[in-house]
Parts: C-alpha cells; structure tokens; sequence
C-alpha cells in the first residue's frame, strides 16, 4: 500500500512538471474552418499549408490564381504545403547552410500560406501583420526553409505569414498566345500574381489570427526583395500593404534592379519562348498545358544544350506586361507612381555586388518627396569552425543571404557555432524588424538609434559585432562604428 502511494504521488508530481500542450483554437476562414498547433514558445500556434488559391494545375496553369476550393470538416493544418517546382537541390552551397531536405515534394500545386500568431481567435486584437517573400531567383526556395522559422516574430506580437508561390517556367513564361488569351495583353508574372492573391487573402482572412488588416508589412530578401519591389510599382497591389523592406535586392539603378525587364520587353520575351517551345513541338496552349511537368521544366535547358550551349532558356523573373506592372521600379521611383509607404532597405556587406550607392539612391528619393526611409548594411562575417569543408568561398564572410538566420532569430536551425554576441545581434534585428511591423519606425514608437538615410544625414544603419565578441577572420571588413554615411 506504501509503495502505491509513493508512485501515485511520483506520477502526479511528474505530471505537475510536464509542459501542458496548448490546443490551437479552431478559426473559420475562407474556405473552411481550419485548426493549427502549437510551437515551442508558449500561446504561439502556428497554421501550415493553407491553401490561399486553387491548385493552379491543368488549364489554370499560367492562369492568374483562382478562389480557395472549399474544404469540408476541420482542416488540420499542421504540415507545410508544397513549394513550387524547381531543381532538386544537392549537398553543397546554400543546400548545406539551410539545411533542405524535410520540405513537402515540389509540386504546381503549390499555393499554400502559413500563419504564425499569438493571438488566434481574437478578432479584436489588431496585431501588425507581416508577409514574408522568399528568394531563390524566381526558380527557387519556399516560405518555410529552416531559417523561415516565424515563431520568434509571432512572440513579438506580429502575426507572419508566409507563402509558396509559383516559379520558374510556371511562375514566370511569356509567351504570345498566353498573352492573346489573357483579355488585357500580358503574360509573365503569374508568381507576383500569386503574392499579391495571398495579400487579398490577408485582407479578408488575417483578423481571425488577431492581425490587422489595416496594418501589412510585406518584406522580402533576393528575389523576395525584387518582388516587394515590384509589388510597390503594382497598380494591382495598392491599398494591400502599407510598408516594405527591401533586402539584398539594389537601390535605384543598380544591376539587380534591371530583373523586372529582363533585358527585353514583352514581346521580345514573348517570341523568344515561343521559338523554345515550337522547337519542341509544343506549339499550342493545349500542349502547353497537357505537356508533363518534368518536361516542361526542362525543355529549354535541353534546347539550349542543343543549340550550344548559347544561353536561350527562359527567363525567369517579372517583366513589365502593363497589367500587374506598369514599368520598373526605378521609374515609379522617379515619376512618384511609386506605393506612397515607409520603406527599410538594405544589403549585406559582401552581397551580390556593392548595392550602397543604389540604396542611397532610393532613399534620397523618397526624402525629395518628405518620406522616411531606413537603410542598413549587415557586416557580421559568419562564424565558421570548419566542420563544413563543402562550404564555398561563396558563403564566407558577411554573404548574400546571411543576414536571414538574424532576422527571423532562427540560429538555432543553423550548424555555426554562434556565439553569445550572434544571439544578441539576433534579437537586435528581429526587434528593429517587428518593431518597422508595429510603428514604421525600427526603433519604435519614438525615434532613437537608427536614423532615416537622407541627403543630408546619409545614414546606414550597420550590424556587425563588437571585436570582442568576434572571429577575426572573414572576408571583408565590417564598417567602423554604428552607421555609415553615403554621399
């Protein structure tokens, strides 16, 4: 009898020690009711692969997407949907530094979004709400890659969602039959489409999460950042968001920034992809649409290695169609058509090219016209203990993309050995971040430490480590003190 007692009580103090597992409250949103899970911090749930738009397979393929396809019952939404098609990605360079390997099966079918909140249910809450847009070229990556992790932002009090959308030849194929059948003589930009489908989906969907659909930071880094960008010359997106930050994807005139023409226009696109695909005997929006695919993910990489290797693939990126976008970037800029919200921009210190003269440019831009904005430069070099020899001269120092484990707080996720300095910076930017989320202003509701970049207090905000709490070998030297003016 003494010994049952003694496990008795041994049970219910175990039991009194065990985390309680919080239930996710059940939300009915567009399409159904749905029902995320729990994260690792306490009264954060997070909802994976919700469908925002109609698989856009068979004849929606190329099409601009389409409504939800309603549900029945209780979506579980406890795993992340598909990513877009793409190339399978090997050991080596950035698949080593993410960490690929536990995503959904790249598929079309790939318009799904992920929420993460601490307020589910509580319609009255009005928390800020951001929408993460990943890199990757516009033919590759997801919203959900290891260092996405939007636990961190939703303990912040931001709602964050992130998405998929499609890429490659299926996000981003002109073509002059697709553009005959699309009632307004455009084609192209079925990706950018999607993103600003998925803000629709905020719009109407975001307060059953807590967030406010009043209040949309859309951010976005590499090709990310070049969507953002184009989303803020899109007529198609306004009155959607009401900030943006820009990351490692150039200022005003700067070569990253010439993506959205694609070196041609429209039809010159248009035409080229045509003689790729009548080569191939796809010379119809039937076969275009039956044909696998496989296939058409690799048509004009094998027509190009028929041809000589002379570089006639397809090119994947926005192009100015006079629907979803009306010209470039860098002409809205100038001509003040440019999305009328506070911007953060930035780069890193050994990124794709030197983007500081660009961002300045940009900035100086919208000071001419009485209007914030906040650039930096992230100077970390990232510490790196050798236990990776396939990692590339490419991904030393302070390099494109590095600034992502940062951001989101996601080191954790990461095989470098951080030390207690990577940490702090850490959560300096994710507060500088969440904060521009709440209040347009990284340093919060009054101002402080970092500056808006003006012409006549040209400040970069710099991110980098004290010497103490640094490795001193890296490629490229991180900037002296905490800004750095461009003239």
């Amino acid at each position: 009898m003494k010994r049952s007692i003694i496990c008795i009580a041994a049970m219910a103090m175990a039991l009194v020690g065990c985390k309680q597992v919080q239930e996710s409250p059940i939300l009915s949103i567009e399409g159904g009711d749905v029902q995320g899970v729990a994260t690792e911090i306490d009264g954060v749930f997070a909802y994976k692969g919700i469908p925002y738009a109609a698989p856009p397979i068979n004849d929606l393929r190329w099409k601009a997407p389409q409504p939800v396809v309603a549900w029945k019952g209780v979506l579980k939404a406890d795993k992340y949907g598909h990513p877009g098609y793409q190339s399978v990605h090997y050991e080596g360079g950035y698949t080593t530094e993410w960490g690929y390997g536990d995503e959904s099966p790249y598929s079309e079918d790939c318009l799904y979004l992920n929420v993460w909140t601490k307020a589910a249910g509580k319609t009255d809450k009005k928390l800020p709400v951001a929408l993460w847009i990943h890199g990757g070229g516009y033919r590759e990556g997801w919203g959900t890659e290891p260092e996405f992790d939007g636990q961190e932002w939703a303990n912040k009090d931001v709602v964050l969602v992130t998405i998929n959308y499609r890429l490659g030849v299926f996000g981003f194929l002109t073509h002059p039959d697709l553009m005959a059948e699309s009632g307004n003589n455009a084609a192209g930009n079925y990706g950018i489409l999607d993103q600003i489908e998925s803000l629709k989906w905020i719009k109407k969907n975001i307060a059953q999460f807590g967030g406010d659909p009043d209040n949309v930071t859309i951010f976005g880094q590499s090709a990310g950042g070049g969507s953002v960008r184009t989303i803020c010359e899109s007529p198609l997106a306004r009155g959607l968001f009401h900030k943006a930050v820009i990351m490692s994807a150039g200022g005003i005139n700067t070569a990253s920034n010439r993506a959205p023409a694609l070196g041609m226009t429209l039809e010159q696109s248009a035409n080229n992809n045509k003689k790729i695909l009548d080569w191939a005997g796809i010379n119809s929006l039937e076969k275009m649409r039956r044909t696998s695919t496989e296939v058409m993910h690799t048509v004009a990489t094998i027509y190009d290695q028929v041809n000589g290797g002379q570089g006639f693939w397809f090119r994947y990126a926005p192009v100015v169609d006079g629907y979803c976008s009306k010209e470039s970037f860098d002409e809205a800029a100038y001509d003040g058509s440019l999305a009328n919200v506070p911007y953060m921009i930035g780069y890193t210190l050994n990124d794709l090219g030197d983007m500081g003269e660009g961002i300045a440019k940009f900035c100086f831009n919208r000071d001419s016209i009485g209007q914030k904005s906040y650039a930096y430069q992230f100077a970390r070099p990232l510490p790196d203990d050798g236990s990776h020899p396939e990692v590339t001269q490419r991904l030393k120092g302070a390099f494109h993309s590095s600034d992502l484990w940062y951001v989101f707080k996601s080191l954790k996720h990461c095989w470098r050995p951080w030390t207690k300095g990577d940490w702090d910076l850490s959560e300096k930017m994710l507060t500088y971040w969440t904060n521009f989320a709440k209040y347009s202003n990284p340093n919060g509701a009054t101002d402080g430490e970092w500056t808006p970049c003006t012409r006549e207090n040209p400040n970069f905000m710099v991110f980098k480590l004290d010497e103490k709490d640094a490795e001193s070998s890296a490629m490229g030297t991180p900037l002296k003190g905490d800004s750095q003016r461009f003239n």
